[in-house]
């Protein structure tokens, strides 16, 4: 379980409209790669960057583990229906093909999806990814949680960090 309990006091200290997010990323990696070191062994991760914003996947388990980026407000680009229809869908009628950074923020396709529970993807989920484009400048990011020799997530962590303001941090199960 990764804690953010010490984020709130560090982003409500930030002047409002700060973007210097390079520290507190450095951070949540950190938290991020340790937890995950305790569900999945010999993870051989990568840190990449698609359409402005950063990933971290591990290549050997074929997994997304992370992904972040600043908010620069509504992406008004149409979604690639091809690129999403070919990607696969394989954890069920249940599950989408959700972004972990959304599309109206700015989010691409493959490695990007994530294979998310519908009822979150369309649900919960959203509430937060409009926040995130709301509010130019803020860090958004998602942490996905896996168990050994699983494909899909069984959670996420949804985080929204506004300089000045709380931190938002919403746990979903998947």
């Amino acid at each position: 379980m990764v804690s953010y309990d010490d984020l709130t006091s560090i982003v409500t200290s930030m002047p409002k409209g700060s973007t210097q997010w390079q520290d507190i990323v450095a951070r949540l990696i950190d938290r991020w790669v340790d937890d995950y070191a305790l569900a999945i062994r010999n993870p051989d991760l990568v840190e990449t960057e698609s359409t402005g914003f950063s990933y971290l996947f591990d290549i050997a388990a074929g997994q997304l583990l992370a992904a972040w980026g600043v908010s620069h407000g509504r992406h008004g680009e149409d979604r690639d229906a091809s690129r999403m229809a070919g990607h696969p869908l394989s954890a069920g009628p249940h599950y989408h093909r959700g972004h972990a950074i959304p599309h109206r923020l700015g989010g691409g396709t493959d490695i990007n999806l994530v294979p998310q529970l519908g009822r979150i993807n369309i649900g919960d989920f959203r509430r937060l990814e409009n926040q995130a484009v709301a509010n130019d400048g803020a860090l958004y990011f998602t942490y996905w949680h896996y168990r050994a020799n699983w494909a899909r997530p069984v959670a996420a962590d949804q985080g929204l960090l506004i300089a000045g303001s709380s931190a938002t941090i919403i746990p979903h199960a998947n």
